[in-house]
C-alpha cells in the first residue's frame, strides 16, 4: 500500500481535531476509527494520531506490533515528519500514525523538554499537508500528550456516553480546555459534543442527552451513537465497524455522523472563509 508520503494533492493545511474526554470508557477510541473511516469514505484523506500509550487506535485499525516500528514517539523525540512515520490502513485514503510501548514513557520524558506541551504541533507544522483532517485519539487524563493535542488542534471533539455523571466529567474537561486556551492555545474551539452508547431502552440515555442539549445546545451533535454488539465486536477484527459490518446500526451512525461533520465544517468556512 502507498505511504502517506506518496501524497499527489498539493500541500494545505488540515484541520485538526483531537477527540478528548478526561473520563475513560466513553467510546473515544471507537469515535476516532469509525469517524476518520467514514471521513475516508466521503473522499477525505484523514490521518488519525494515536497518542494514547494503550495504542488502541493502532490495534482497532489491524496494524500489528511489528509494523509499528516509528510512530507518535518519533514525532515528539526524534523530529521525524509525518510522511515518514505514518502506516496505510486497509481504509483507502487513511493512514494512522501508531502508537507503540515507547509512548509509555513518554510522559514522563517530557518534562524536561523544551517547548514540552508543543512537540505534537510542532512536528505536525513540518507536515506537507496532504491530509484533509487529522484526528487525535487522547488518553483519557490530562498528562502532557493530551496538552500536545490540544495545543496542536483546531478544535475538540467530545465522546460523551450517556451515563448519570457525563455532564460533571464534561464540565471539568471544559474548564480544561479554558485554560489550555488561555495557556497555549488562544484559537481552540470545540468542534461539537457526539453522543455514545445510546440506548433507547434506557430511559436514562434520553435524559443525559436532553441534559446536554439544554446545556450545550447546538454544539451537540444530532447523530447518537448507540449501543451496537457489531461496534463493539470490531476492534477484535482488527477493523472499523463499516468495514466490519456497515450495515450495523453503530456504523450507519458513525456515516451519518461523518456527514453532519462536512457540513458543519462547510458552513465554518464559509463563515470565517
Amino acid at each position: 500500500m502507498p505511504s502517506a508520503a506518496q501524497t499527489t494533492l498539493p500541500a494545505h493545511r488540515a484541520r485538526i481535531i483531537a477527540l478528548a474526554n478526561q473520563k475513560g470508557g466513553v467510546g473515544k477510541t471507537t469515535t476516532t476509527i469509525n469517524l476518520a473511516t467514514a471521513l475516508a469514505a466521503c473522499g477525505k484523506r484523514v490521518l488519525i494520531i494515536d497518542n494514547d500509550p494503550q495504542g488502541n487506535a493502532s490495534t482497532g485499525l489491524g496494524i500489528p506490533q511489528s509494523n509499528r516500528e516509528f510512530g507518535i514517539y518519533d514525532l515528539l523525540f526524534a523530529d521525524l515528519t509525518v510522511e515518514e512515520v505514518a502506516v496505510a490502513t486497509s481504509v483507502p485514503g487513511l493512514w494512522v500514525v501508531t502508537a507503540n510501548v515507547d509512548l509509555s514513557g513518554a510522559e514522563v520524558e517530557l518534562v524536561n523538554v523544551e517547548r514540552r506541551e508543543f512537540r505534537l504541533k510542532d512536528s505536525l507544522e513540518k507536515s506537507s499537508g496532504g491530509f484533509d483532517y487529522i484526528l487525535i485519539d487522547c488518553p483519557p487524563a490530562l498528562g502532557l500528550l493530551t496538552l500536545n493535542a490540544l495545543a496542536a488542534a483546531d478544535a475538540v471533539l467530545v465522546p460523551l456516553q450517556c451515563e448519570f455523571y457525563a455532564l460533571e466529567g464534561l464540565s471539568h474537561l471544559i474548564r480544561t480546555i479554558e485554560r489550555v486556551k488561555r495557556a497555549f492555545n488562544p484559537t481552540l474551539d470545540i468542534n461539537g459534543v457526539v453522543l455514545t452508547m445510546f440506548d433507547r431502552r434506557n430511559n436514562l440515555s434520553d435524559m443525559v442527552a436532553a441534559d446536554v442539549r439544554g446545556f450545550f445546545g447546538e454544539k451537540v451533535y444530532e447523530t447518537v451513537i448507540p449501543r451496537n454488539v457489531r461496534v463493539s465486536e470490531a476492534p477484535s477484527h482488527g477493523k472499523p465497524v463499516l468495514l466490519y459490518d456497515h450495515k450495523s446500526a453503530g456504523a450507519q451512525a458513525y456515516i451519518h455522523l461523518a456527514g453532519e461533520m462536512l457540513k458543519r465544517e462547510r458552513k465554518r468556512q464559509l463563515a470565517y472563509g
